[in-house]
């Protein structure tokens, strides 16, 4: 990578993972505790994620050139599959379960219904993937910063 390009990634990198800890553990336990419409919480901190999701893609993007950190480029590469991979996982298996659970639910909430347990269950677990998707981000910033030093 050519120094701008470089430093591109790195930024994009860093937005992404730094998104990620904003959104994720400051910014939606934030709009829980702070509305009372747990529905808008939900929705709000899912939108954010996308956004977060879109600066994966660019700084996937930017590393597409010229591999002159031949480790970083490995890493990213395989971080970018596995966040791809956690990425479908949500948006194509659990999203639609919490929606199907959430419109079961109507005209009450879930967490109000019978489907509490299970709503929570599959919560939990794309709560899982998102820690998974967070550690994922640190380990690649880790070794992007180790790469440069090399």
């Amino acid at each position: 990578m050519n120094k701008f390009t470089e430093a591109l990634y790195s930024l994009t990198i860093t937005l992404w993972v730094g998104g990620l800890f904003a959104i994720g553990y400051l910014a939606a336990p934030t709009l829980f505790t702070q509305l009372t419409d747990r529905t808008l919480a939900g929705s709000l901190a899912g939108e954010m994620c996308l956004a977060g999701h879109r600066l994966w893609r660019l700084s996937a993007a930017v590393s597409a050139g010229p591999a002159r950190l031949r480790r970083v480029q490995v890493v990213s590469v395989l971080a970018g599959a596995a966040d791809a991979g956690l990425d479908r996982a949500g948006y194509f298996g659990i999203q639609p379960i919490l929606a199907q659970l959430k419109a079961d639910a109507l005209p009450r909430q879930v967490m109000e219904s019978a489907l509490r347990d299970r709503f929570a269950t599959w919560h939990g677990i794309s709560s899982i993937l998102y820690l998974i998707e967070s550690l994922l981000g640190v380990a690649l910033v880790l070794v992007q910063e180790r790469g440069k030093r090399s």
